[in-house]
C-alpha cells in the first residue's frame, strides 16, 4: 500500500491539530511540501485565532478535515525562495491569509478577486492542487506560493498585525467596494469582537462618523474612548433604535449569531447598503418591505483578494491600525478557544507561535 502523500513531503513540521470534532487541539508532527520554484517558506512567528478557525474545529459547517492545523493570520520571516520568486527574499517579513491557491485564470483570478474562484485552496482544512491537506499557522512553518503571500511593512507590528489578515480585510473589503468608505458618511458595525473592532478603526481613519450596534452596554466605554466611535447603540433598546431611524449610510453586519435583521435596516438612509460579513449558521429572516421603502440593499462580502489584501496592509501601516490582542502560548490555545466562544476576548488571541511550540 502507497504511502499517504502527506508523508511524501520533505519538510518536518510541528503544530497542534484538531483530529474530531469535538475541537479538542494537541500537538501534532506533520510535514510540508519542499520550496518549490514559485514559493516561499515562512518561519511563523505569530498566527491570530479567528471565530471560523472556532467553526472549523467543531465542523459546525460540515466541510471539516481531520487532522486540522487551523490558523489563517499567520505572519513570520522567509526562510526560503524559489527560483522564481520575484516579491519576496529571505529575511521579509510575510503573511499568509485565508487563501494558499486559487486557479489564477477564471474571471475572478483576473479581477484579482482570487476569494471569489470557484477553484479556491483554503490555507487549512481544504485539499491542496497536489492533493494534500493544507494546514494552517497553528504550526512552525507552512510553504506558500509567492502569489498568495503578503509583504509587511516594518513599521507594523507583526503580533498586532497577524488579525488583519482576516478580520482586517473582511472589513475593509466591503467597504471599499460598497462605497462605504467616504469621509463624513455615517456607518454602523454591527457587533464588537474581532472584526468589528477593527472595522472602526478602518471607519475612522477613512475619516466617517461610526455607530457602534450591539447587544451590550459593557462596551460602550471601550468602543468610544479606546476605539474612537462617534456613537453606540444598543439593538435591544426600542427607544434608541427608534431614535436612530433612517440615520445610517450603511451598516457592516459582523454577527455569527442569529439576530433580526428588520431593525438593522431601519436605520438605514434611502438607498442604504446592509453588508454582512457574519456567518450565521441558519438562515435569518430578510423582510422585503423594508427594502423597498427606501430602495435598500443587502449585501455580502467575504474576505478580500490578494491585491486589495495588501493595499489593507499598507493602509493599515499607514494610520497605525492594528488589532487588540491578547498574546497567548500555544499549550493555552485550547482555553482561549473556549473563552473565544463566550466571548471572552478583547478583542483577537494571537500565539507566540515561535516562542511557546518547540516548548510545548
Amino acid at each position: 500500500m502507497a504511502e499517504p502523500l502527506e508523508e511524501q513531503h520533505p519538510q518536518k513540521a510541528v503544530g497542534w491539530a484538531a483530529r474530531d470534532s469535538s475541537g479538542v487541539l494537541s500537538p501534532f508532527t506533520f510535514t510540508r511540501r519542499a520550496n518549490g520554484a514559485n514559493d516561499i517558506t515562512l518561519e511563523v512567528l505569530y498566527c491570530g485565532i479567528c471565530h471560523s478557525d472556532l467553526h472549523s474545529i467543531k465542523n459546525e459547517w460540515g466541510i471539516a478535515i481531520y487532522p486540522m492545523v487551523p490558523g489563517h493570520e499567520i505572519v513570520g520571516i522567509v526562510t526560503q525562495v524559489g527560483s522564481n520568486v520575484k516579491k519576496f527574499k529571505v529575511g521579509d517579513k510575510a503573511g499568509v491569509g485565508c487563501l494558499v491557491g486559487s486557479c489564477l485564470s477564471c474571471e475572478s483570478c483576473t479581477q484579482d478577486l482570487e476569494n471569489y474562484c470557484s477553484k479556491l485552496i483554503f490555507t487549512y482544512s481544504n485539499v491542496d492542487k497536489d492533493g494534500t491537506n493544507t494546514h494552517g499557522g497553528y504550526s512552525n512553518k507552512i510553504v506558500v506560493d509567492e502569489h498568495f503571500g503578503i509583504n509587511f511593512p516594518d513599521n507594523i507590528p507583526l503580533d498586532a498585525a497577524a488579525p488583519l489578515l482576516c478580520a482586517g480585510i473582511t472589513m475593509y473589503s466591503p467597504m471599499k467596494y460598497f462605497g462605504l468608505c467616504t469621509p463624513g458618511m455615517h456607518l454602523g458595525i454591527v457587533g464588537l469582537g474581532g472584526l468589528g473592532h477593527v472595522g472602526v478603526k478602518f471607519a475612522k481613519a477613512f475619516g466617517m462618523k461610526v455607530t457602534v450596534i450591539s447587544t451590550s452596554i459593557s462596551k460602550k466605554k471601550e468602543a468610544i474612548e479606546q476605539l474612537g466611535a462617534d456613537e453606540f447603540l444598543i439593538s435591544k433598546d426600542d427607544e434608541q433604535m427608534q431614535a436612530a431611524t433612517g440615520t445610517l449610510d450603511g451598516i457592516i453586519d459582523t454577527v455569527s449569531a442569529a439576530h433580526p435583521l428588520l431593525p438593522l435596516l431601519s436605520l438605514l438612509k434611502n438607498h442604504g447598503k446592509l453588508v454582512m460579513v457574519g456567518a450565521p449558521e441558519k438562515p435569518l429572516e430578510l423582510p422585503a418591505f423594508p427594502l423597498l421603502m427606501g430602495r435598500k440593499l443587502v449585501g455580502g462580502s467575504g474576505i478580500g483578494g490578494i491585491k486589495e489584501t495588501q493595499e489593507m496592509i499598507d493602509f493599515a501601516a499607514k494610520h497605525n491600525i492594528t488589532a487588540d490582542i491578547e498574546v497567548i502560548p500555544i499549550d493555552y490555545v485550547n482555553t482561549a478557544l473556549e473563552r473565544l466562544s463566550k466571548g471572552d476576548v478583547k478583542y483577537r488571541f494571537v500565539i507566540d507561535v515561535a516562542n511557546s511550540l518547540q516548548s510545548s
